[in-house]
């Protein structure tokens, strides 16, 4: 099984940490399944991934380049799902945009184009309504005080924090397969990881070990809220 995962949200010159620790812990996950995974994502944070995980670099920054980057990808690894968690989602208008409502296309590689142009099934996973996948709740988003994605998806997994999202669908892995990838999920080392790389946090755009706004514990607790409810249900369905 190839599985492409979209991750990177550019903040202040860099990237946040929401997105690339659900990333990374997916991409790990899959792999120990047998599947080949590739992340995408832009600069900064392709560089900074390459010597550790399989990469795909989001080079182009105009429409029409990235269909084209897209189609021909998407032709070379033949994916059987792609995933897409806390990328940012371009607008009705063909622009990005953060929360604050600055336009942040300069700073976007595209990856719209490759759940568009999906011959397979595409999960999107995010958390504030302008990230690729949101446009699948159009007219919710559309009640919100930002400028909404429009990009939609086959299946949308929305999220306190997009990390947490992840978390979320490794706890259905376990179910399904009677694993335990929670249980060996590191969060504060990934954040580690991605902070000795230059990430910030997303919302107070600092270089420290947290994910919008809170404290790796918060997601930890998250983990072992989902680690309960699995093995609940294990139990039950073997009873």
């Amino acid at each position: 099984r190839r599985v492409l995962i979209g991750t990177g949200f550019p903040v202040a010159g860099t990237f946040e940490t929401d997105g690339p620790v659900g990333a990374m812990a997916l991409y790990r996950a899959l792999e120990q399944r047998g599947a080949q995974c590739w992340i995408a994502c832009a600069t900064p944070l392709a560089a900074e991934l390459e010597n550790e995980f399989r990469v795909m670099p989001l080079q182009a920054t105009d429409r029409d380049a990235a269909r084209e980057e897209a189609t021909l990808r998407l032709a070379q690894v033949t994916p059987d799902a792609i995933l897409s968690i806390e990328r940012p989602g371009l607008a009705a208008d063909g622009r990005y945009y953060n929360m604050r409502g600055e336009d942040i296309s300069a700073d976007c590689g595209i990856f719209d184009c490759y759940l568009e142009l999906a011959e397979c099934p595409t999960i999107a996973i995010g958390d504030g309504g302008n990230e690729i996948g949101m446009g699948k709740i159009a007219a919710a988003v559309a009640k919100l005080a930002i400028t909404p994605a429009a990009t939609s998806c086959d299946e949308l997994l929305v999220a306190d924090v997009s990390n947490w999202g992840a978390y979320g669908l490794l706890a259905y892995f376990d179910l399904l397969e009677a694993t335990d990838h929670l249980g060996a999920l590191r969060p504060r080392e990934l954040l580690a990881f991605l902070s000795s790389r230059g990430s910030v946090d997303g919302v107070t755009r600092e270089n420290t070990l947290t994910e919008d706004g809170m404290d790796p514990s918060a997601g930890e607790t998250i983990i072992s809220e989902l680690r309960a409810l699995t093995a609940a249900a294990t139990r039950e369905a073997s009873a």
